[in-house]
């Protein structure tokens, strides 16, 4: 059964909390991050991205980097502009984009259900990625940016969430440069709290929606910190976490570019395609895929909608995704991206810039081909974990994404 805490929560000031909260770290290159901190000092990518202190010739991954988040981490503190709750508390956290709206539980979540896969993972992480967010975390003595769990939705949870929106007056509310509003609620009331946790206590399994690196770092910096403490309990037994409901949430679709036509001619890499999938329709208009079994690819100036033939379809809850078949029947054998997780001739492009983007990228940036997804689902995620398998990389993208700054959980 999942276990959750509530936390004194070191958050911002209300009248700076929209200047404060930065999209996650891992959005940004480092001149993009940088640019944001000039025009904006007291953004949390200044903290969250610290190599933005010093000029191109610091590496991002040097010591001082890691020194300097602390450092302006608690600076920031102690100048006012984050102040830490004198309670244990518990937080609603909604997101507003373009209509749809989704409200999140924030707390922390156990380390020893992500070792024991109570809490469920659907990708692999990297080594690299991993050690800069330990080093970050431990430096920091803190965690700064929240791990996005889901949770097979719990009809009591959502009725006291809806209760808390419609009695309590947020903490914060504002609305980001790119649209979406957060607004933010304080969950004090320890008879509340109590409710919340008992009722996480009957749930099975959380599922990390989108933050394995994360939440993979902050679980090897708790082992790290039990094994210098002697196996000594701390606030490192958990990590900080929004829980959302499954029917909150809404997968976008994450799209392909290849740079090339791996040697093809167009007319022969179609004539391979036709091999694969049909062409069911041809049009010099962006086309969408409608439902599961297809996508639909951009070559030469046209879009085609292709439908994956029944030989090339599968019950398996990984090779059965359209990302599966389109990377084990087209990327791989026919275009050469044996390994899309390092080869350089492909692009992975989140469905939030739009289908144009995928055109564009092609007419002017390159001479490949693009592919456009339909959107892998809740239950296709939750399968695939439950299985104790692994996507695909890059297969699932969500919007909107949560903002970093908000909640800091102090270890």
């Amino acid at each position: 059964m999942a276990r959750i805490k509530a936390f004194k929560g070191i958050r911002p000031r209300a009248d700076v909390a929209r200047d404060v909260a930065a999209l996650p770290y891992d959005v940004y290159n480092r001149e993009e991050a940088t640019k944001i901190v000039e025009d904006n000092p007291i953004s949390f990518l200044s903290i969250d991205r610290a190599e933005t202190g010093f000029g191109p010739d610091v590496d991002t991954y040097d010591d001082v980097v890691y020194q300097r988040a602390h450092d302006r981490l608690w600076e920031m503190f102690d100048k006012g502009v984050f102040f830490r709750d004198d309670k244990d508390c518990l937080y609603l956290y909604e997101l507003e984009m373009k209509g749809h709206i989704q409200t999140g539980i924030v707390a922390c979540a156990s380390v020893d259900d992500y070792l024991n896969d109570v809490i469920k993972k659907h990708e692999n992480t990297r080594a690299d990625k991993e050690a800069d967010r330990i080093r970050h975390v431990t430096a920091c003595g803190a965690q700064t940016g929240p791990i996005f769990l889901a949770y097979k939705e719990d009809h009591g949870l959502t009725g006291i969430i809806e209760d808390i929106k419609m009695k309590n007056d947020p903490a914060y509310d504002f609305r980001s440069d790119d649209g979406v509003r957060h607004t933010v609620y304080v969950i004090d009331d320890g008879d509340t709290i109590d409710r919340i946790i008992s009722l996480f206590g009957r749930i099975d399994n959380l599922y990390i929606a989108d933050g394995h690196h994360r939440a993979a770092s902050a679980v090897k910096a708790a082992l790290k910190k039990r094994e210098e403490s002697g196996n000594k309990p701390g606030e490192y037994d958990y990590f900080l976490s929004v829980l959302f409901a499954d029917t909150q949430l809404s997968i976008m679709d994450y799209n392909r570019i290849v740079k090339d036509l791996g040697g093809h001619t167009e007319q022969s890499f179609l004539d391979e395609v036709k091999k694969i999938a049909d062409i069911t329709e041809e049009a010099d208009h962006i086309l969408r895929p409608t439902e599961r079994g297809q996508c639909v690819m951009y070559l030469g100036g046209c879009w085609y909608r292709l439908v994956f033939k029944k030989e090339y379809l599968a019950d398996d809850p990984v090779k059965g995704m359209d990302v599966s078949i389109l990377q084990d029947n087209i990327l791989g054998p026919i275009l050469g991206i044996d390994d899309p997780k390092t080869n350089e001739r492909i692009e992975f492009v989140g469905g939030i810039r739009g289908l144009d983007f995928l055109r564009d990228r092609c007419d002017y940036f390159s001479k490949g081909v693009a592919f456009a997804m339909y959107p892998v689902s809740m239950k296709e995620l939750f399968d695939v974990a439950d299985a104790g398998m692994l996507m695909p990389p890059k297969s699932t993208w969500f919007e909107p994404k949560l903002r970093s700054g908000l909640f800091i959980h102090e270890i």
